[in-house]
């Protein structure tokens, strides 16, 4: 398992100085970034062969959010390729060794010049070691989207949404269906279906479906076809 350590800084936190869900999912994100840099198939390499990864799917279980200035490490290691596909697990624990979050996530390999799904390269395959997957409740990949929802405000696509693909950040949308939940919600669980890029300039139309206990936020196109599905489970606080 690849790791790094860090410190919870006061701006990854929320009004209550705990790490906010969309600042863990970035821990997620960097610690497999490092891995892939560390190993030599990262940025660089994936762009010489006109390659990306992109993601799929996210699953993330949050036992207790860490507090301001609480040291943490933070874990990753893919545990299948399949075709494809890779399939990758994510942890942070606390320096003690408490476990805070788990995380599960599929991602898909592309082809940048042909616009298709590729296979890994072997030098990829060698260089991934493959790990037994985390023991954690696997939920499915795909969200179903419930009738009786609300359509709220669009938000414009700006500049600081995109990544370095030139789309919209999978943690960007998180943060933007986040924006439809109560001040009182406190996230136990969040599954994300990705469906759809967006781009500089597109619109995401949240269609918004509640419930005591779950909130679903289809982020969709002016034609109702949708970008992310984002589910959030609530916690009792």
């Amino acid at each position: 398992m690849y790791t790094f350590n860090s410190r919870i800084r006061y701006s990854e936190c929320d009004d209550r100085a705990v790490l906010t869900l969309g600042a863990l999912l970035n821990y997620f994100q960097d610690a497999s970034t490092f891995q892939s840099e560390a190993l030599g198939v990262g940025g660089k390499y994936l762009l010489e062969h006109n390659l990306v990864w992109v993601l799929s799917s996210w699953q993330i279980v949050v036992d207790r959010y860490p507090r301001l200035c609480e040291e943490v490490v933070t874990g990753t290691f893919p545990y299948a390729f399949k075709g494809c596909l890779g399939y990758r697990n994510f942890i942070m624990r606390t320096a003690d060794g408490e476990v805070l979050a788990r995380a599960n996530s599929l991602w898909t390999l592309l082809n940048l010049q042909q616009q298709t799904m590729a296979y890994p390269t072997e030098r990829m395959k060698q260089a991934y070691e493959l790990e037994e997957r985390l023991p954690m409740e696997y939920a499915g990949r795909k969200i179903a989207v419930p009738e009786g929802g609300v359509q709220e405000d669009p938000i414009v696509v700006r500049k600081h949404h995109l990544d370095t693909n030139k789309h919209v950040n999978n943690g960007q949308f998180v943060d933007i269906a986040m924006n439809s939940l109560a001040a009182d919600f406190a996230i136990g669980q969040m599954r994300a279906e990705y469906k759809m890029q967006a781009h500089l300039g597109d619109e995401l139309i949240p269609y918004v479906v509640r419930s005591p206990q779950l909130c679903i936020v289809s982020l969709r196109s002016r034609k109702g076809k949708p970008y992310a599905i984002v589910e959030f489970t609530r916690r009792e606080r």
